[in-house]
């Protein structure tokens, strides 16, 4: 089932700006490798899923997946062959904003050789294009 907030203060957003990159959540924190947006868009709750559902079938139970992103925009969209006017559509889905530089998933407890092939399937699944990262060490 696609992610969505339990409750949120407001029903409507506005559309908003997608400028700059990523200063938050651009880094591997939870996982060994992680997969790393380098376009700005937004990723609907149902895309989100399928990169999970495309990682842990390919994983076989080895391994964790952490997506880091979450869909927290409501995106309204009026039926086709509707007038102007009558004030804003209702939500249509849920998506999270996503910056170049932004962390999407993370993968632990496998090697290198199995991580990329599991986020070459996770990335045909976004609508951005991504790369392979590895967690830098800090010393």
């Amino acid at each position: 089932m696609p992610r969505m907030p339990k409750r949120i203060k407001f029903r409507k957003q506005m559309r908003g700006k997608l400028r700059g990159n990523a200063t938050r959540g651009n880094f591997v924190a939870f996982g060994e490798f992680g997969l790393q947006s380098l376009e700005a868009h937004w990723i609907s709750a149902r895309q989100i899923e399928a990169g999970r559902i495309a990682a842990q079938h390919f994983l076989r139970r080895q391994g964790k997946v952490f997506i880091r992103i979450f869909p927290d925009k409501p995106i309204s969209k009026k039926p086709l062959e509707t007038r102007m006017g009558k004030g804003k559509a209702d939500t249509d889905y849920w998506a999270a904003r996503v910056k170049p530089g932004t962390m999407l998933y993370e993968i632990a407890g496998v090697d290198e050789a199995v991580a990329k092939q599991a986020f070459a399937r996770i990335a045909s699944k976004m609508p951005v294009r991504c790369r392979f990262v590895g967690r830098r060490l800090t010393v």
